[in-house]
């Protein structure tokens, strides 16, 4: 009988795969926002915080996936 080694990845790996996907989602949520304005502007809208943490998501969950896919 053979066995099979099955190698476990690392928790930050899917970290990394997690805040891809979500920053995919606020990313495509802030570019929404910037090509159809929503109907009350908030106090800090003009800044598009969104567009902002879904780039530093995305960057943030690249990196950690990149670096511990093994």
């Amino acid at each position: 009988m053979s066995e099979q080694h099955a190698e476990m990845k690392s928790i930050w790996y899917l970290v990394g795969l997690m805040l891809l996907a979500m920053g995919v989602l606020v990313l495509a949520g802030g570019v929404t926002d910037l090509l159809s304005p929503p109907a009350r502007a908030t106090i800090l809208g003009h800044l598009r915080p969104n567009l902002w943490w879904g780039c530093v998501m995305i960057v943030a969950g690249a990196l950690f996936f990149l670096t511990h896919r093994k």
